[in-house]
């Protein structure tokens, strides 16, 4: 089963340390760090990844600024209680850390995800006529947990997500993507946060009465 619930969710990503490790949490005795990766895009723009990992995975002074990495994982999902208000956090749970020089574009951010589908997905166009859907996939783990995990998807995608329905069990292909955004508050100030996105390039709904596959779109 644990490694079943393993295989439904992974993450690699390759490139640099940008912020150092600071602690995040303990359990039984088992220190967790979380520090920032930038991963290159294939346009000239950036990513800017949270990674949280174990004492015993790595040593933390090994993990400096500059360093570039490669991280396999699992795309995971917490709440954070803040003022009484709960919000949704996501980062990568890194289950191997190598430092590296060698690094390539092409397979410097890749994720699978295997889960459900949670809510009715949000297609809509932008002002330019472009095609965008949000989604929201339930990512099984051990232990009765699960990763909710925010998709966006565009074009032929975007518009094949319209036919999905809540509990619809979807394979998702594509990367990690941070974004910036302004949010606006009612008494007209603004403040400047980063949201984080699985940015869609492959989508597959399972049939599982027929232990198979169907309808795959790729952008």
């Amino acid at each position: 089963m644990t490694n079943l619930l393993t295989e439904n969710n992974k993450v690699t990503l390759f490139g640099k340390v940008v912020k150092t490790p600071e602690f995040s949490h303990e359990v039984y005795g088992e220190k967790f760090y979380e520090f920032t990766i930038e991963v290159n895009r294939l346009s000239e723009s950036v990513d800017l990844i949270p990674v949280i990992f174990s004492e015993r995975l790595v040593p933390i002074d090994e993990i400096k600024l500059e360093t570039t990495l490669q991280i396999l994982g699992q795309y995971r999902s917490y709440n954070n209680q803040t003022d009484g208000k709960s919000k949704l956090v996501l980062m990568v749970f890194a289950r191997e850390i190598e430092i590296t020089d060698s690094m390539t574009i092409e397979n410097a951010n890749e994720i699978y995800l295997e889960g459900f589908v949670c809510k009715k997905p949000n297609y809509r166009k932008t002002p330019f006529g472009r095609e965008i859907s949000d989604l929201l996939i339930a990512v099984n783990r051990a232990y009765n947990k699960s990763d909710y995990i925010p998709c966006i998807a565009w074009g032929r995608n975007a518009k094949y997500c319209e036919s999905f329905n809540v509990g619809d069990k979807v394979k998702v292909y594509g990367r990690v993507q941070s974004r910036e955004y302004e949010k606006k508050f009612e008494d007209g100030t603004a403040e400047k946060r980063v949201a984080y996105e699985i940015s869609v390039s492959k989508l597959e709904i399972v049939k599982e009465e027929e232990e198979g596959t169907e309808n795959s779109e790729k952008e």
